[in-house]
């Protein structure tokens, strides 16, 4: 037979721990499923970019297909304070999972492909994605059209979307 006898402050001690344990596991897990289910599938994501492979892949895991070879790497610098106009563009960032404010005033890499298959515009040249890297990891970024007209979206190859403002244009 085994005894353990604990003073009552101990045991309100441990208890306490105990108590203190489980409330943060249930927060980090309710804090990561609130994110992942507004980032729709943002949590199965591989962020990693420290290479050409990793970023291909990371554009590939979302439907696109780009070429090989960036168009432009430049380094860029999160702004310190967010206008209005990067301020919406942190909500798109924050409806696909990511946020560039505890980045704000550093330095990232931005990378940018073509995209070959977004839908009405394969192959067009008229299509691009962006993405912020951080010290080899993908902390932003969008598709986005170079048109006039264009668009701005998120990493989320789009269900059943063609643009007809495309269409009717040439070369």
């Amino acid at each position: 037979m085994f005894i353990i006898s604990l003073r009552s402050s101990a045991f309100k001690g441990i208890l306490a721990g105990a108590l203190f344990v489980a409330c943060a596991v249930l927060g980090v897990y309710a804090a990561g499923h609130s994110v992942a289910t507004a980032s729709r599938s943002a949590a199965a994501a591989d962020y990693r970019a420290q290479n050409a492979e990793q970023r291909l892949a990371f554009l590939s895991q979302f439907g696109w297909e780009v070429e090989e070879d960036p168009v432009e790497v430049s380094e860029v610098l999160i702004p310190g304070k967010f206008d209005k106009a990067f301020e919406e563009y942190n909500e798109l960032q924050k409806k696909q999972g990511l946020d560039l404010l505890p980045y704000a005033g550093r330095r990232a890499k931005r990378w940018t492909y073509e995209v070959k298959n977004y839908p009405g515009y394969e192959n067009t040249g008229f299509v691009q994605a962006n993405m912020f890297v951080y010290e080899g990891r993908v902390i932003g970024g969008d598709i986005c059209s170079l048109e006039t007209d264009g668009f701005l979206r998120d990493f989320y190859f789009p269900e059943q979307e063609v643009s007809t403002a495309h269409e009717g244009s040439t070369g």
